[in-house]
């Protein structure tokens, strides 16, 4: 599989990314189980389509656990350079507590020893409670540690535009930032797009694909419930629709994403992910990778075959305009977590 030029992004000076990040939440068990040698196959598999950038997490399971068998295996098959033309972000979600430099430190070093590597390509810290001001006190240790070489890059996973402000206000550089961004959620065009273009910050958007409900599975089928709802990404997006506009709404989305899509020759999941690509500010679009149980490649790869014309947008943006406005209802990004 060939990619063009366009399907990368310069995100820092010193890496080029993947504009599609697997997303590697779906090993963490809440999304059935996941066969730990078949994973690293099907990892070998989006290495060679051209898929070489991984998003993951401390609590993900064994995500980090993967990333290092991964690259010592890409390393013996393929040689060190094959193992170090891939990135793995990985994220830090520790309890608020205590926040000293052995704390912080001591868990930076378990990640890189989880993912053998001697740096971090970029660290991603997510924080539960802003009442607990010694996030500050974290990510302060966390800024050291980069300037010590354990820490390529430092970014923040979930934070709100005033918190992203006063971060940056204190002189703790971050280059990006993790956020909950589609076409049902689409908070972050409120206020964190502008000041992340205004600071050089970039965006990462999860859940764009809303777990697969963004698809023509989904289309003309009634909203499922119960044991249809089998992963924590369904069960978590489809409470979001609930709140956006409700399924007849989503119903109607789904159908002008399908018109769309004919249009261009791609799927309904290939527009919503090209829609947030071409948003101010957004570097990358995670997409859950179910490791050695589905397998969404060509399809994925598709989105960098088009761009989307004005008249596509403007009957995207014609369904949009008739639902609930979430950043009134929840707040700013990150607000569905605190």
């Amino acid at each position: 599989m060939s990619f063009p030029d366009s399907s990368q992004i310069q995100f820092t000076s010193d890496l080029r990314v993947c504009r599609i990040l697997n997303g590697m939440w779906q090993v963490s068990g809440a999304h059935g189980h996941i066969d730990p040698a078949m994973a690293i196959r099907s990892m070998f598999d989006y290495f060679e389509a051209g898929f070489t950038t991984w998003d993951l997490a401390d609590h993900y399971g064994p995500a980090e656990d993967f990333i290092g068998e991964f690259r010592r295996q890409l390393a013996e098959h393929r040689g060190e350079a094959a193992s170090s033309s891939i990135q793995a972000f990985t994220k830090w979600v520790p309890h608020p507590g205590p926040m000293t430099r052995q704390i912080v430190e001591r868990n930076v070093d378990i990640s890189l020893r989880r993912m053998d590597v001697e740096i971090l390509d970029l660290l991603q810290f997510h924080w539960w409670d802003y009442n607990d001001p010694r996030y500050t006190d974290a990510l302060t240790h966390l800024a050291s540690l980069r300037e010590e070489g354990k820490i390529r890059h430092l970014a923040l996973t979930n934070f709100d535009t005033e918190h992203l402000r006063q971060i940056t206000d204190q002189g703790i550089r971050v280059v990006s930032n993790q956020v909950q961004y589609s076409l049902i959620d689409r908070r972050p065009m409120i206020q964190m797009a502008q000041y992340c273009q205004e600071h050089d910050i970039k965006l990462l958007a999860y859940g764009t694909v809303c777990g697969g409900l963004l698809s023509k599975r989904y289309l003309g089928q009634p909203a499922p419930s119960g044991a249809a709802l089998n992963t924590a990404s369904l069960h978590k997006y489809k409470q979001m629709i609930d709140a956006w506009g409700g399924w007849e709404l989503f119903q109607n989305l789904l159908a002008t994403l399908g018109d769309v899509a004919g249009k261009h020759g791609v799927s309904i999941a290939n527009i919503a992910v090209r829609y947030m690509l071409e948003r101010p500010a957004v570097a990358g679009v995670i997409i859950g990778a179910r490791l050695g149980v589905t397998d969404h490649q060509a399809d994925n790869a598709r989105v960098f075959d088009f761009a989307l014309g004005q008249e596509d947008n403007e009957q995207i943006e014609t369904i949009l305009s008739q639902s609930r406005n979430l950043y009134q209802m929840i707040g700013d990004c990150g607000g569905e977590y605190r």
